[in-house]
């Protein structure tokens, strides 16, 4: 337990680092690069009197550690960095303000950030139980018609754009045979049927995309976990296929299946931007490219700052879980 704890903690510690790191690499990016900060920053359509006025208020005649200093108290105790002082409605994190938006960073992805769960959260359930179960199933029927049917099926689906999915599923599902209604975002609280009434269609674009990929790497795991020695020991004594394939096998691929989800979701956080758009979804992602389109800086430095965070925690929880699914992790 003691050798688990440890492992724990200096993966907390790790994780610390690297999103300081990001911060770092974020805040150079767009505030230290060469170009008229405070212009970006404001806009197009900002008088020469408001471009000083955001520079005064961003302190570019500051030091650049102390510029640092103030954009970090903003992500952790909720000072604003654009003003310097605590905005009483902006609890940390406190990522300035849109002066495009005339709105406060935080809370305009607070108020798109639910959309983008709610997405990738049933998305990832559909494409562990399609993309696992499939990838079981080819393993198990190894050299088989239906074998070779599912894995023609999983390479067509790492082949086919995801908008390409969206467009036949709206197509088929909604146009012709009336089954759901055309997507549109309902909050969970407010009504959990049709959240999920509504989302089936995203989660299921999404969802196939994935699943493909799960699929072709668990049967890689399964086939090699089969090949063993501990699997033919457990044949040799007569233990029965369905429990060489769901009690043992199948543990041995969990490994790798956990790191790809991890990867998956953190990712799909911020770059689910075709369904979204696709579905009409005001999420992360498509207000991250509005914001690109407008040069809308302080959301673009939020929305990025805000998926860095979930990549590298959804990759801190697999390192957990990873180490939970295979002890020899916390051994090395």
């Amino acid at each position: 337990m003691s050798g688990f704890t440890g492992f724990v903690l200096r993966r907390t510690l790790g994780t610390l680092v690297t999103l300081l790191a990001i911060s770092v690499i974020v805040y150079v990016v767009f505030f230290v690069t060469p170009g008229n900060v405070a212009q970006i920053t404001c806009g197009p359509r900002c008088s020469p009197e408001q471009v000083h006025q955001v520079a005064q208020q961003l302190r570019l005649d500051d030091p650049l550690y102390l510029r640092y200093w103030h954009f970090l108290q903003g992500i952790l105790v909720g000072q604003d960095y654009s003003t310097g002082t605590s905005v009483e409605h902006c609890s940390a994190p406190c990522l300035g303000l849109s002066y495009q938006g005339d709105q406060q960073v935080t809370q305009l992805i607070a108020a798109k950030l639910p959309v983008s769960l709610s997405l990738v959260s049933g998305a990832m359930v559909l494409w562990l139980i399609l993309g696992v179960g499939t990838g079981v199933l080819s393993a198990w029927r190894r050299g088989r018609f239906s074998e070779r049917v599912l894995t023609g099926i999983t390479l067509a689906g790492v082949a086919t754009p995801v908008f390409v999915i969206g467009l036949v599923l709206m197509i088929v599902v909604c146009g012709q045979l009336q089954l759901l209604p055309f997507p549109q975002y309902v909050g969970l609280t407010d009504d959990p049927e049709q959240w999920a009434w509504n989302l089936l269609l995203p989660w299921l674009s999404l969802a196939l995309i994935e699943a493909a990929t799960f699929a072709r790497l668990t049967r890689a795991s399964m086939l090699e976990t089969l090949a063993e020695d501990h699997i033919r020991t457990f044949r040799a004594y007569g233990v029965g296929e369905r429990s060489v394939i769901g009690r043992h096998a199948l543990r041995g691929a969990f490994a790798p299946i956990i790191a790809l989800n991890a990867n998956n979701v953190g990712g799909a956080i911020g770059g689910a931007v075709l369904t979204e758009s696709l579905f009409g979804l005001p999420g992360i992602g498509r207000e991250l490219v509005h914001a690109v389109n407008v040069v809308d800086l302080p959301v673009v430095v939020g929305m990025v700052l805000v998926i860095g965070f979930f990549v590298v925690i959804a990759n801190a929880v697999a390192d957990v879980l990873y180490a939970v699914a295979d002890r020899r992790v916390v051994l090395a």
